[in-house]
C-alpha cells in the first residue's frame, strides 16, 4: 500500500504549530467528550466570574441553565449571542438560593484579545455523543476553544484526498446533527489536506456554500496554502480571536454569519493605520468583491479610534442606496454599535452634535442642507460644535456619491475631516474627469493615496468573483452595413474603412426600430436557454438585466415583451423554453426617480400600467404614490437574497433599465446583462458588467454579457476598459470567444476519445498512469463542454448529433471518472501527489439536467416551515404548498426511495404544532430518518444471515459499487456465524456457497435500497 503522512501526524503538527510562542493555544489532551468540555467550560466560567458568584460556585441545576442557554439552534444564533452587550457575551442564571436573585455571568469579552479573561485551548480527537440508537459516533480532528467554547473547527485529510473531502466530511457531520450542544457555538470551519487550506464561516444547509471556501492571502495578495503556514498566519493569537470577533459580520436579513476575506481585512487595517496618522486615502476593490461590506466594517471600526468623534457614511441619493442602507442596517442589527439613519436635516444635526459615538448614514443632500443652514452662523453653538468635529467620511462608490466640488465645500465646513473612498473603478489619468479649475480629476487627487488594491484579476484568481463572457451581436448584416454606410457617408467605396469607422454611420433610427428590438427579444428568449440555466429546473434559474439608451426605449421594450407573452407578436416562445420553465420570462421595467419626469403624463401613464401588471403577477399592491416601495420590491425580487424569492412564483427573470441598477446593485443570482445601447465610458462598462459576476452556485461560470449595437465599437471599448482595470490581467478576466472555446472543446473531446473511445475502454485494473491520463483528459473535456454551453452559438441538438454526446454516454464516462479517481487515490503514495497533473478537488459539472435538485426541495420545505412559524395565522401559501408537492412528485420519478422519506417529512411538517417549528431543521430530520431506514435494512440482513452488525455498518458506510471487494469485507466474512444461520434457516445454502450467496444478497440490498438514500 502507498504511504502518506497520516491524519494523526497532521493533527500533531498543527497542534505543535498552534502552541508555539507566548500567549498562544494550550493543548488539552484530556478533553475528548462533551461532558469533559462542559466541565472545562464551567471551570473557566467560574474563574472569570469570581466577584459575581460571590464565593458561591454554580450548582449543577444552575449550570444546566447555562448549558441550555448556550445550546443554539444555529450558528447565526450563536453569533448574535457572542456579540453580547457592549461586546460582552453573557449567560443568565437564576440562583437556587432565591435571596441571591438572577446574575449575569461574563462568558467571552470580544476586546480581551491575547489577555484579560481570554483562555485559548486546542483539542483533538473529540468523540461526539450518540443521541439515538441509530446514531453513529464521530471523531472530530482539531478544534480551537476560546474560554472553553468551540470557535474554530479544523478538519484534516491526508494528501491522497483533496481539501474538498474535508469539507464534505464537515457537511456530513452537520447533516447528522453533530455540531449541536457545546459545538453549536462554532463560528468558523477550516479544511485542509496539508497542501491546500481553506476557511469558511460556519453554516448549515444552503448557508454553507463551497463556492465561498476562501484561500488566505497576505497583504501583498500572496496565497497561503500550506496548513502550517495558514496556522501561523490565521490561527495564531491574536489573529484567530480577531477573525471570529472583529472580522465577522452578522447578516440579520439572511440570518447568516459572514467571515471577511483576507483582502477585506487588509484594507480595513490599512485604513485604520492611515486614520491614526490623520491621513485620507482610497481603497480600490474590484466591483463585486464585497466593497459595501468592507466599507461598513471600516466605518464601524473607525469608531474605536479615540481621536475620531464621528463616522459618517455618505450615500448619494435615497433611491439608489436603498440596498446599501438596508445592508448596513442588516449588518448593524446585532453589532455593538448603533447606526443612525437620519430622517431629516434637524435629526442629522442633532446626531452630529451629540456626544454619542455612533455611525451615521446620510445622503449628500442632507449634509448640504446642514452646511447651508449653519454657513453664516458663526456664533451659533451648534456651528462651533460642528466645525470642531474630527469626522471621518466613508464613501462607497466614491465618485458617484461625492463630487470634487462638493467635497471642497464639505472640507471648508469640516476642517478636520478625513476621507476614505471605496471604488471598483478608480479614475486615472487615462479616464480622468474633464478639467474644471483646480478641482480633482482623478481618484487620488480627490481622496488621497491608494491604501489597498484588489483588482478583478486577483479576485478571479481567488474565486472571489467570476470572469466575463462577452458576446458582440448585431442585427445588421455585413451587406446591409455597407449599404447604410454608402448612403449615410455618400460614398461609393467603403474598402478603406475599418469596422469601427463603418459603425459610426449607422443612424440611431435603425437600432430604435421594432424590427431590431424583436430580434433582440428573440435572442434573449429563445437562444439564451443555457445562459439563464433553465434546464436546472424552476427556482434554480438565473436573472438578467436589459439596459437601453433611454426611458422611451425601455418602455417600448417592455410593451414588446408583453406582446410576446400574450401571443400577439411575430416572436414565439419555443417549445424547448416552455418545457424547461413554463412561465419564462417574467419581465418588468424600472427607471429611477431622477430619470422619470414627474410632469410627464406619458411616462407616468406607462409606469402606472407597468405597476398594475406587476401587482397582478405577484399579488402586490403598489401604485405611483409608492414608487419607492415598488422599486425596493423589484430590487429584492431580482436579487433573490430573501428566502421568499427561492420560490419560482416570486421570482423575476428580466428587468429592463436605463441606468438604474447598473452600479452598486448586488444580486448573486443575476448572471446576464443584455446591452442594447452604445458603449459607456470605461468605468461605466466595468460597473455595469460587474452586476453579473458575483459568485453564486456551481453552474454559474461567468458573468455573461450580450451587446446588440455596433459590435466592433463595443469590443474596442470593452478591451480598453479591461486593460485599464485589470492591472495587466485583461486576458485573464475574459472568457475566450466562440471560435476559441469551440476549438478547445473539440481538442479536449479528441484527446478523451483517443484515450477512451468509449467508457468501456477504461478498466479499473489498468495501469495507474493510464487512469491518471483518463482522469486528466475527462476533467478537461468536462470543463470545456460545460463552458461552451453558455455561448449563444451552442446548439444542443447539433452537438448531440454531430459529436454523439448523449446524456447516457456522458453519465457512463462520469461513472468511470469517479471510479478511476478513487482507484488512483488508493494507489498513489505521498511522493506521487505532486506529480498528479489533474485537479484532485475538481467537481464535475451537473450532467443530469432533468434531475430535480433535492437540496432545493429541502430548502422549500424549510422555508415554508419558517414562514409558518413567523406568520400569525399559521397558514402556508397554497401556491407554495402546490409547488413543493409538484417537486416531490417529480422527484419520485428520479429517486423514489428517497422521495418517499421526503414525502413523509413533508406531511409531518405540515401538521407539526407551530411551537415545534421554531428550531426545526429539515435537513437533520431527513438525515435522522435516512439513518433509521438504513439501520432497519442493516438489522434485517444481519439477522437473516447472522452477520456482525457493526462490521456490516462499516462496510455499508465505505461501500464502493466499482469495487469487487469492499473495505471491511474480510472482517465481515470472518465474523459471520454460519452455524447459527444453518441452525435457524430453513433450506439454507451449504457452507461452500454461503459467502457468495450472502455477498450477492447484501450487494443487491446496498445498491438498490441504501445507496439511493445517500444520493444527494
Amino acid at each position: 500500500m502507498p504511504s502518506f503522512t497520516s491524519e494523526a501526524e497532521f493533527e500533531k503538527n498543527i497542534i505543535n504549530q498552534l502552541i508555539q510562542g507566548e500567549s498562544q493555544w494550550t493543548y488539552r489532551n484530556d478533553l475528548k467528550t462533551e461532558d469533559q468540555l462542559w466541565d472545562n467550560f464551567r471551570q473557566i466560567l467560574e474563574a472569570n466570574n469570581v466577584s459575581v458568584l460571590d464565593g458561591v460556585p454554580l450548582t449543577d441545576q444552575e449550570f444546566e441553565q447555562v448549558k441550555a442557554e448556550l445550546n443554539f439552534s444555529s450558528f447565526y444564533a450563536a453569533a448574535v449571542w457572542l456579540t453580547g452587550e457592549n461586546g460582552v457575551a453573557k449567560a443568565t442564571v437564576q440562583r437556587e438560593d432565591a435571596s441571591k436573585g438572577t446574575i449575569l455571568l461574563q462568558v467571552i469579552r470580544r476586546q480581551d484579545i491575547a489577555g484579560g479573561t481570554s483562555v485559548y485551548e486546542v483539542i483533538n480527537q473529540y468523540r461526539t455523543t450518540q443521541v439515538s440508537p441509530v446514531d453513529r459516533q464521530r471523531i472530530f480532528d482539531v478544534t480551537l476553544l476560546i474560554n472553553g467554547l468551540p470557535m474554530i473547527h479544523i478538519e484534516l485529510k491526508n494528501k491522497s484526498d483533496g481539501y474538498m473531502s474535508a469539507y464534505e466530511q464537515i457537511n456530513k457531520y452537520l447533516n447528522e446533527g453533530k455540531f449541536n450542544g457545546i459545538y453549536s457555538t462554532t463560528q468558523m470551519f477550516v479544511v485542509t489536506n496539508g497542501s491546500d487550506t481553506r476557511y469558511i464561516a460556519a453554516g448549515r444547509g444552503e448557508k454553507l456554500n463551497s463556492k465561498f471556501l476562501t484561500t488566505w492571502v497576505d497583504k501583498d495578495n500572496k496565497r497561503v496554502n500550506n496548513y502550517l503556514e495558514f496556522a501561523e498566519h490565521v490561527l495564531s493569537i491574536p489573529h484567530a480571536h480577531k477573525l471570529v470577533t472583529q472580522f465577522t459580520v452578522i447578516d440579520n436579513e439572511k440570518k447568516s454569519l459572514i467571515l471577511l476575506r483576507p483582502y477585506q481585512i487588509h484594507a480595513i487595517e490599512a485604513v485604520e493605520r492611515a486614520s491614526r496618522r490623520r491621513e485620507s486615502g482610497y481603497v480600490w476593490h474590484t466591483t463585486g468583491s464585497g466593497k459595501t461590506l468592507t466599507s461598513y466594517k471600516v466605518a464601524r471600526n473607525l469608531l474605536q479610534i479615540p481621536s475620531i468623534d464621528k463616522t459618517i457614511f455618505i450615500v448619494d441619493r435615497i433611491d439608489l442606496d436603498q440596498q446599501t442602507t438596508a445592508s448596513f442596517m442588516s449588518y448593524a442589527e446585532n453589532d455593538v454599535i448603533d447606526i443612525d439613519q437620519t430622517d431629516n436635516v434637524s435629526d442629522l444635526v442633532k446626531k452630529l452634535v451629540s456626544n454619542d459615538r455612533t455611525l451615521i448614514v446620510t445622503t449628500i443632500q442632507k449634509l448640504n442642507y446642514v452646511m447651508k443652514r449653519y454657513g453664516d452662523s458663526e456664533n451659533n453653538r451648534n456651528y462651533k460644535k460642528l466645525r470642531s468635529l474630527n469626522v471621518a467620511f466613508v464613501v462607497d462608490e466614491c465618485h458617484r456619491a461625492v463630487s470634487p466640488e462638493k467635497q471642497q465645500e464639505i472640507n471648508m465646513f469640516f476642517p478636520y475631516a478625513l476621507w476614505y473612498g471605496f471604488t471598483g473603478t478608480p479614475l486615472f489619468v487615462e479616464n480622468a474627469r474633464q478639467e474644471q479649475g483646480n478641482l480633482a480629476r482623478t481618484t487620488e487627487e480627490q481622496y488621497g493615496p491608494r491604501l489597498h488594491e484588489y483588482t478583478v484579476k486577483e479576485a478571479i484568481n481567488d474565486n472571489a468573483v467570476l470572469g466575463f463572457q462577452v458576446e458582440y451581436n448585431n442585427t445588421i448584416s455585413d451587406d446591409d452595413l455597407i449599404d447604410i454606410v454608402k448612403a449615410e457617408a455618400k460614398v461609393d467605396n467603403v474598402l478603406h474603412m475599418d469596422e469601427v469607422q463603418k459603425e459610426r454611420y449607422i443612424p440611431s433610427r435603425i437600432y430604435s426600430s421594432d424590427e431590431h428590438k424583436l430580434e433582440v427579444i428573440d435572442t434573449i428568449i429563445n437562444h439564451s436557454k443555457n445562459k439563464f440555466n433553465l434546464d436546472q429546473g424552476i427556482g434554480n434559474t438565473y436573472s438578467a438585466i436589459l439596459t437601453t439608451s433611454s426611458i422611451k426605449e425601455a418602455q417600448r421594450y417592455y410593451d414588446l415583451f408583453r406582446e410576446v407573452l400574450e401571443g400577439r407578436s411575430s416572436v414565439v416562445i419555443s417549445d424547448k423554453v416552455k418545457k424547461a420553465v413554463v412561465d419564462f420570462p417574467k419581465v418588468s421595467v424600472t427607471y429611477s426617480v431622477t430619470e422619470t419626469e414627474e410632469s410627464s403624463f406619458e411616462n407616468q401613464s406607462h409606469l402606472k400600467g407597468v405597476i398594475e401588471d406587476y401587482n397582478k403577477m405577484y399579488n402586490t399592491n403598489y401604485d405611483l404614490s409608492n414608487l419607492r416601495g415598488f422599486n425596493r420590491n423589484l430590487n429584492d425580487r431580482l436579487a433573490r437574497k430573501k428566502e421568499i424569492y427561492k420560490y419560482r412564483e416570486e421570482q423575476i427573470d428580466i428587468v429592463i433599465v436605463v441606468d438604474r441598477l447598473l452600479t452598486g446593485f448586488d444580486a448573486p443570482s443575476l448572471a446576464l446583462l443584455f446591452v442594447d445601447r452604445q458603449p459607456m465610458r470605461p468605468q461605466g462598462l466595468i460597473q455595469a458588467f460587474s452586476r453579473t459576476n458575483r459568485i453564486y452556485d456551481h453552474t454559474k461560470q461567468y458573468g455573461q454579457i450580450m451587446t446588440f449595437q455596433s459590435p466592433a465599437t463595443f469590443k474596442e471599448a470593452v478591451q480598453e476598459a479591461f486593460l485599464l482595470y485589470s492591472n495587466g490581467g485583461e486576458n485573464a478576466i475574459q472568457a475566450p470567444d466562440w471560435d476559441e472555446a469551440f476549438s478547445k472543446f473539440t481538442f479536449a473531446l479528441e484527446e478523451l476519445r483517443f484515450i477512451a473511445p468509449n467508457p468501456d475502454n477504461i478498466d479499473m485494473n489498468d495501469e495507474t498512469e493510464a487512469l491518471k491520463l483518463f482522469v486528466k483528459n475527462y476533467q478537461q473535456f468536462d470543463k470545456t463542454f460545460s463552458a461552451i454551453k453558455v455561448y449563444s452559438n451552442y446548439d444542443e441538438d447539433y452537438f448531440r448529433e454531430e459529436f454523439g454526446l448523449k446524456v447516457d454516454l456522458i453519465e457512463d464516462y462520469h461513472g468511470k471518472y469517479e471510479n478511476a479517481l478513487q482507484e488512483i487515490k488508493e494507489r498513489i503514495g505521498e511522493n506521487d501527489v505532486e506529480e498528479i497533473l489533474f485537479d484532485i478537488d475538481y467537481k464535475l459539472s451537473s450532467i443530469g439536467t432533468d434531475k430535480i435538485d433535492y437540496e432545493y426541495l429541502i430548502l422549500l420545505i424549510q422555508n415554508l416551515s419558517n414562514e409558518r412559524y413567523n406568520q400569525k395565522d399559521d397558514k402556508p401559501s397554497k401556491k407554495r404548498v402546490n409547488e413543493i408537492e409538484k417537486y416531490i412528485s417529480d422527484f419520485k420519478q428520479t429517486n423514489p426511495k428517497l422521495a418517499v422519506i421526503i414525502d413523509d417529512i413533508w406531511n409531518e411538517v405540515q401538521h407539526l404544532p407551530k411551537e415545534e417549528l421554531k428550531n426545526l431543521d429539515v435537513s437533520q430530520k431527513l438525515q435522522l430518518k435516512i439513518e433509521e431506514k438504513i439501520d432497519t435494512i442493516e438489522e434485517k440482513i444481519t439477522k437473516e444471515y447472522f452477520l456482525n452488525k457493526e462490521d456490516f455498518a462499516f462496510l455499508v458506510e465505505n461501500y464502493n459499487p466499482a469495487k469487487k471487494k469492499q473495505i471491511g469485507e474480510t472482517e465481515l466474512k470472518r465474523s459471520a456465524d454460519y452455524n447459527a444461520y444453518k441452525e435457524n434457516t430453513e433450506n439454507g445454502v451449504n457452507r461452500l456457497k454461503f459467502w457468495k450467496h450472502v455477498k450477492n444478497e447484501f450487494t443487491d440490498v446496498i445498491e438498490e435500497e441504501i445507496l439511493p438514500l445517500n444520493w444527494r
